[in-house]
């Protein structure tokens, strides 16, 4: 028996125990969690979020994925003191895997799936991390604090291109080291596996991010805290580049030309409501399967085949909010497609996924070809073993933060006399907001679906 084989034979003994007590265990508890947060059972969702964060010295598993679920249930209850202690704790957990060798990782999850990886965050998870401490610093009137977010979710934002770019570099590099990789790209390289992948995911090539991997809801809220500030030049800038990525909305080219005049007469904003809709419930991923074509001796292999990820788009709760003021009509309008943005980073660590899916699969066909060229009962047993260890390992990895909203959605006007707004969801139930005694105000509303009430905060700035 060969080294490589007595290797993969004493990984599959290691792992045979978790793998036939459940094969994607984080799956099946996003789907229970998804299901109390979809019906705004918050209190369920909350309890259910913290018992799978573990209490140990440093992250594991999926504690970062439950500690950014629990943050947003926390905003949501408008507990903001106890939103940014779990945001703080998953931002502990992004700088703790920005700073560990992923290689030991990569290679258990050849030998089980990428499951058995700790959940380690998407670029996303963290700029919206940083956002969102901001605007919970906000809502308990910590500007200075909020400052500190603003400008740290900005940073992050310039940094993701160039990050994207050493990741794939990096995690290529390594693939092409390990063992198989030729054979994994023969077969990424066969017509029939791409006619499957293409049946199978046929939106992934029709993904494209805005321009540098932007969030342009980052820079447009973060616009707002600098021109309540009175910081008109750094809020210009950071409007211009909004306009530049969601060039359709008027309320955000309005508000730059308004900016760009202000600055010019040395003045302030002032006498202003902003309205920020968080519009339904982002993606969540699901898995597919693909049977794989091996380029070695298949006859004797009784097993073989791929899990991968896909995203799979969740409803608008309304399409917009229509806002009286006045007598005055205004419709919020997308200043972020939150779904392009988890689209984007998904299809950029995609082809990583697939190769090292797929190398993972021919080890474990390869290790029953092995094992079966060995005229014995015991190598005959050792055989199935190997293929229904393939089959119950074959699992995708669908982890991701389903706290977040399909899209962002924005309006921006002059305060009403009376100070009050009515705000009616498209074809929905009105509601009335009384404004503060403030020159500035945000509006911050979330919906979830169609069925749960609105969720909303006043902010004076």
């Amino acid at each position: 028996m060969s080294r490589m084989l007595r290797r993969f034979m004493i990984l599959l003994a290691a792992a045979w125990l978790p793998a036939i007590c459940g094969c994607n265990i984080p799956k099946e508890q996003l789907i229970a969690f998804n299901k109390y947060y979809e019906a705004s059972d918050f209190n369920s969702a909350l309890i259910f979020a913290e018992t799978k964060i573990k209490k140990g010295k440093n992250p594991s598993g999926e504690d970062l994925l439950w500690a950014l679920q629990a943050a947003s249930i926390k905003r949501d209850l408008q507990d903001y003191n106890a939103s940014t202690q779990f945001f703080d704790n998953a931002e502990n957990h992004l700088k703790y895997y920005d700073t560990r060798s992923s290689i030991g990782d990569e290679i258990s999850a050849v030998a089980v799936n990428d499951n058995i990886m700790p959940y380690k965050g998407a670029e996303y998870d963290g700029v919206m991390t940083n956002t969102y401490k901001a605007l919970n610093f906000l809502c308990e009137k910590k500007s200075d604090l909020a400052r500190v977010e603003f400008n740290r979710a900005i940073d992050r934002l310039r940094r993701t291109k160039e990050k994207f770019e050493n990741e794939i570099s990096k995690q290529k590099e390594n693939i092409n080291k390990a063992t198989y990789s030729n054979l994994a790209q023969k077969s990424i390289d066969s017509n029939n596996f791409q006619k499957a992948l293409c049946q199978n995911y046929p939106q992934l090539n029709e993904y494209q991010p805005y321009k540098d991997y932007i969030n342009p809801f980052v820079t447009y809220v973060a616009s707002i805290y600098f021109n309540s500030v009175g910081e008109p030049a750094i809020a210009r800038d950071l409007l211009k580049e909004t306009h530049g990525l969601v060039p359709a909305n008027k309320y955000v080219e309005e508000e730059f030309k308004k900016t760009d005049e202000l600055l010019s007469q040395q003045d302030v904003l002032k006498n202003s409501v902003w309205v920020i809709y968080e519009n339904g419930l982002g993606p969540v991923k699901d898995e597919f399967r693909i049977d794989l074509p091996l380029f070695i001796a298949t006859s004797r292999v009784l097993y073989a085949g791929i899990a991968l990820p896909k995203l799979t788009n969740r409803d608008i709760a309304f399409s917009c909010l229509q806002i009286n003021a006045d007598a005055n009509m205004y419709e919020t309008a997308v200043v972020c497609d939150m779904e392009k943005i988890i689209q984007s980073e998904f299809k950029k660590d995609f082809e990583i996924i697939l190769i090292r899916t797929i190398i993972s699969a021919t080890a474990k066909a390869v290790a029953q070809y092995a094992v079966s060229q060995q005229d014995s009962t015991a190598a005959t047993v050792g055989t199935i073993m190997i293929a229904a260890y393939s089959f119950v390992t074959t699992a995708a990895d669908v982890r991701i933060w389903t706290a977040l909203p399909k899209e962002f959605q924005i309006a921006q006007f002059d305060i009403p006399q009376n100070k009050t707004i009515t705000i009616t969801p498209f074809n929905g139930q009105p509601f009335d907001i009384e404004l503060p005694d403030s020159e500035k105000t945000i509006i911050y509303i979330k919906i979830i679906n169609k069925n749960t009430k609105p969720i909303y905060n006043v902010i004076p700035l």
